[in-house]
């Protein structure tokens, strides 16, 4: 995944304000990134807006609380 694509990267209002979660950034042709909060220059996660709707759905809806 090419990091160059995303911008406006952004962090859960819930995080913080630390280095310790993932940063979410959107691509004009709808992919969603995921990379590590903590180290901005390594690998990002590519996601279509369809995977990143059903993760982010999973979690609202608890499917993956650890059990």
């Amino acid at each position: 995944m090419h990091p160059e694509k995303f911008t406006n990267w952004r962090k859960s209002s819930r995080s913080g304000g630390g280095d310790n979660c993932i940063e979410v950034a959107f691509a004009l042709d709808g992919t969603v990134g995921m990379r590590d909060s903590k180290d901005r220059r390594g690998p990002v996660l590519g996601f279509t807006r369809g995977e990143w709707t059903a993760f982010t759905d999973g979690i609202r809806d608890g499917d993956l609380d650890a059990h």
